[in-house]
This record gives structure tokens, C-alpha cells and sequence, in this order.
């Protein structure tokens, strides 16, 4: 099947009636039997998706991206779990099934998988929300893989090529499961520098695009997402159900949004009735997609942006005797590495103080962390410990993690945490 190409107003519009229209992709698969050591062996039988290339002992014979690896106990020689090889990654066999049951790795494996994924969501879906995650990769049995829906576009986004011989019908399933009418396909930065495939980054393999910017609804608040060239998928979905509840605290109060990027807590505090709402972002162009996205929804109260770094602001701000009623600081991953968790852990413990020289009397701090290599425990007790020695008192409402979409399926798989709290 040949798929057409349109230009419009600058606009591209890709046609692929049939998925097997993917551009061609030229690496297959084959079957590895492989076996680990004592630790890699107990990692697997435990659950975990991961196996650190310094745990393999033997493979069958040459590996290859892609390749299904079933690894045997060392002992019993039984399967113990099955992965796809990846030897572009120090983790280099993502596991997709754990345990002795046997199974087939082939398209109805992966669609089973995607239903049961999908089912997880349902109680979400009957919210009035149109945008989700249905693939939230490892948590789901899918490492190195994401999928999020907005309204009738899918976006899945991978990063690894582990994917590449298995994509079309994983592709097939998604569409069949989530009745998208769209699909785009993002790449990570290592796959869009890779020349073992023929996709691009933004490549509309499914549907019509009229616009790189999607429209959605998010708890009965609407938002947009540049599904090709917005942050990974376009909009960041985990902090849906904590957007909710900002949401509901923000009627009547003056807030400010903190890494701000879209807008949105912003937009969920204009839509509910704040009176008056500042976001806050390094980036101008995010703080113009915020204000587009606040102008998609009905609200009385102001807008304002603030441009430039957050420690940097917040200081200011607090030089000028500016207070806020909710103060919102959501801050990217501040320890993408080992090496780094200590000097995030000093940041968090930074803007926990700014956070509540900038919240008001009987006003709301809500701290956030993205970072997997920060524990919530560890970040709760520099919240808790920053706040006690700041000589005003308050309470601790709530402590959340993921919303529903984000189901935990491994430790390292729980990054995202938030704690709310009040001041009297």
C-alpha cells in the first residue's frame, strides 16, 4: 500500500490507510536462550524489567537489537522470563514477561497485553477526560515505550529499537483498542540518529493530521498538545489527577505555578475560579502555549507569566513582598544520574524554603519531584524538615504519587510524588 502525502498552508497531512505502509524496517528478529548470574537470576524471578548487560553469563549465539531473549534458571534450565535484547543499552535485556508460564511472543501476546493495559484506564476514561496513557512502558510490559492518547490521537513515543520488528502490530492493536482515528510515531534522540530504520520523528503512520497541535479535554478543562514537536508526547499526563485537585483549592485565591511549562495547574486554577494566577518558566514559548491553553476555557480572573529561572524569580519575587495563596513548584528531574542525587536533594531543599516565604497566611504549598532517583521518602522528609525549621506552622493535607494511567510496576517505575500543604 502506498501512502500519499499533502501540503497544505505549511501544514503536512499524511495518509496511511494501512499500516503495512510503515516504512521498511531492516532488522528481524531471532531466538537467544540466555542465562545470568545468581543476581540477574533473581532480579528476573522477583519481576523486574530489567537485566544489566554485567549480568548475563552466556547467550546462544550472536545477538542483535531486537532479538527475543528467553532466559533459563541456571540450574532447573527453565524459562524464567522473556526479554527483547538491546545492545545499545547497559540494560541490555528489557523484559516483557516474567515467570514459568509459557507463552508465545507474537501479536495476540502484545494485544492481550495493550487490553489489559487499556482495562486499567477505564476509570478514568469516564471522567470527562479524552486524553490518557495507555502504554506507560515497563509498568505496563512494554520498556522502552510510551503511548498517550488525546482525543482521537495516539502518539508513541519509543526509545529503543528493541520495537522495530514487532511495531506494526503492536501499532494495529493500539489503534483497534483505543479507536484512535491518528497515530504518531516520536523518537527519542538515539533512535532519531540511528540509520537502522527509515522513520522520523513526527511521521504520521496511521490517519490524518490536520494540525500539529491537538486539542483535549483533561477532567472537563481543555488543553492542546504539539503532538510533533511538543516535550515527549506533547503534554505531560501524571500530574492529571494532582492538576484536579489544584483545581479545587485554587476558587477565589491567587496562585503561582512554578516550572510552569504549559500551564497546567495554571489553566486548572483560572478554569476553577482563581482570581488571579502567575506562571512561572524558564522557556517564553511554553508561557505562550500556557496562555493559549488558558484562552481554550471560560475564566474571569488574570494571567500573568513571568519568563526566566525559577530560583532566580522566586527570589525576586520574594525581595518585592509578593505572596501567593497557593504556590505550586513542580520542577523537572533534578538527578538524571547517580552522581547528581545529592545536589538535587539540595534544590528540592532550596525551593521548599522559597516555596513558603512566597505562600500566604493560610495559604497552600504544594512540592512536586519527578526525579526516580530521589525516593519519596527521601523527598517528603527534606520537604518535612525544610518546613519545621522555618518557624510557621502547618499541617501536611496529602501525599499522592501516580494518577491511574501511571501504574506502578517496579521500583524504579514510581518517580513522580507530591505533597500538599497548609499554613496557618
Amino acid at each position: 500500500m502506498i501512502f500519499l502525502l499533502y501540503i497544505k498552508d505549511s501544514n503536512t497531512f499524511l495518509v496511511i490507510k494501512n499500516l503495512s505502509s510503515l516504512p521498511k524496517l531492516k532488522r528481524s528478529n531471532k531466538n537467544l536462550a540466555v542465562k545470568l548470574n545468581a543476581s540477574g537470576e533473581k532480579s528476573v524471578i522477583k519481576g523486574h524489567p530489567w537485566v544489566f548487560s554485567n549480568s548475563i553469563v552466556k547467550i546462544s549465539s550472536e545477538a542483535e537489537t531486537g532479538d527475543l531473549a528467553i532466559v533459563f534458571s541456571k540450574n532447573k534450565n527453565k524459562v524464567i522470563g522473556i526479554g527483547l535484547y538491546d545492545a545499545n543499552s547497559p540494560i541490555r535485556i528489557k523484559v516483557i514477561h516474567n515467570g514459568q508460564q509459557k507463552v508465545t511472543v507474537n501479536s495476540d501476546f502484545f494485544h492481550q497485553k495493550i487490553e489489559k493495559a487499556y482495562q486499567k484506564r477505564l476509570s478514568l476514561l469516564r471522567t470527562q477526560t479524552n486524553s490518557y496513557r495507555l502504554l506507560f512502558g515497563e509498568n505496563d510490559g512494554f520498556p522502552g515505550l510510551i503511548a498517550d492518547v488525546y482525543d482521537s490521537v495516539l502518539v508513541v513515543k519509543l526509545y529503543s529499537e528493541i520495537w522495530l520488528p514487532y511495531l506494526e502490530s503492536i501499532l494495529k492493536s493500539l489503534r483497534e483498542v483505543s479507536k484512535v482515528k491518528t497515530i504518531v510515531i516520536r523518537l527519542s534522540r538515539n533512535l532519531q540518529n540511528s540509520s537502522d530504520h527509515n522513520l522520523s520523528d513526527g511521521l504520521v503512520v496511521y490517519g490524518t493530521l490536520k494540525s500539529e497541535v491537538v486539542k483535549f479535554i483533561e477532567h472537563g478543562v481543555n488543553f492542546s498538545a504539539n503532538v510533533i514537536k511538543g516535550h515527549k508526547t506533547g503534554y505531560f499526563l501524571d500530574h492529571r489527577e494532582n492538576r484536579r485537585r489544584v483545581g479545587e483549592l485554587s476558587e477565589g485565591k491567587t496562585v503561582l505555578d512554578v516550572f510552569s511549562y504549559a500551564g497546567g495547574f495554571s489553566v486548572h486554577a483560572l478554569a476553577n475560579g482563581a482570581t488571579e494566577v502567575t506562571s512561572l518558566d524558564i522557556s517564553k514559548q511554553a508561557l505562550e502555549i500556557a496562555k493559549e491553553n488558558g484562552k481554550l476555557n471560560l475564566f474571569k480572573g488574570i494571567h500573568k507569566t513571568i519568563a526566566g529561572d525559577a530560583f532566580d524569580k522566586m527570589r525576586l519575587l520574594f525581595n518585592q513582598n509578593k505572596t501567593f495563596d497557593v504556590v505550586v513548584i513542580d520542577p523537572p528531574s533534578f538527578a538524571k544520574q547517580k552522581s547528581e542525587i545529592d545536589l538535587a536533594k539540595k534544590k528540592y531543599a532550596q525551593l521548599a524554603e522559597l516555596g513558603i516565604k512566597l505562600t500566604a497566611k493560610n495559604g497552600i504549598l504544594v512540592l512536586a519531584s519527578c526525579s526516580s532517583r530521589v525516593t519519596g521518602q527521601s523527598f517528603f522528609d527534606i520537604n518535612h524538615n525544610v518546613l519545621s525549621s522555618m518557624e510557621r506552622p502547618f499541617e501536611i493535607m496529602m501525599k499522592t504519587e501516580h494518577d491511574v494511567d501511571h501504574p506502578i510496576g517496579f521500583p524504579e517505575g514510581a518517580y513522580l510524588k507530591c505533597g500538599y500543604y497548609s499554613f496557618l
